[in-house]
């Protein structure tokens, strides 16, 4: 399900939420982890491991730019 630019996931058997955010962002952005923990007020308290269909928000997230390379000498 989408909302906006979010996406809503229901967890399945076994899943942890750190699973699922390395999943959904291609583990590639650094800090989504404690983004979707934000947006998902309490699922900390829910444990490790996330109760079946456990609904997750997974909010849209811009990847950081790349700084630019600046030479010093040619």
């Amino acid at each position: 399900m989408t909302v906006g630019s979010a996406v809503f996931y229901l967890s399945k058997e076994g899943e942890t939420l750190d699973e699922i955010v390395w999943r959904h962002y291609d583990a590639g952005i650094r800090g989504a982890i404690e983004i979707v923990i934000e947006a998902n007020r309490g699922i900390a308290a829910l444990g490790p491991i996330l109760p079946v269909g456990t609904r997750v928000l997974l909010p849209e997230i811009e990847e950081p730019k790349k700084a630019e390379s600046l030479r010093l000498w040619d």
